[in-house]
């Protein structure tokens, strides 16, 4: 089994920045695709940001130039820094892995941008 541990969310006001945390622990040889995502209030989940193993990145049009997703795979850990947050950016963020074609998610993390 897989398990994933996110950490960093938190209050911010506008402008600001946060760096959300995701470590994967468990029954782990390789992971492929580590990503973020988030959900607002009656929303859908949608696409933040990915990365390979190897360092491509994607990225949501919304956060482009904004935030960096970045992992560490000697920890199994995936980094997503928040800079310049807005009001917009107010969501849940999970995490999500890749691991021999099987998607596992974390239990969320709140991140609010509010004055």
């Amino acid at each position: 089994q897989v398990r994933l541990v996110e950490s960093g969310g938190g209050l911010v006001q506008p402008g600001g920045s946060l760096r959300l945390s995701c470590v994967a622990s468990g029954s782990i040889l390789w992971i492929n695709v580590m990503g973020w995502y988030r959900q607002a209030p009656g929303k859908q989940r949608d696409l933040v940001a990915t990365i390979t193993r190897y360092g491509s990145t994607t990225y949501a049009d919304s956060v482009k130039g904004r935030f960096t997703i970045s992992r560490d795979n000697a920890k199994n850990t995936v980094y997503l820094q928040m800079n310049s947050l807005k009001p917009e950016d107010t969501a849940v963020y999970y995490c999500n892995v890749e691991i021999s074609s099987v998607s596992y998610w974390g239990q969320g993390t709140q991140v609010t941008v509010s004055s």
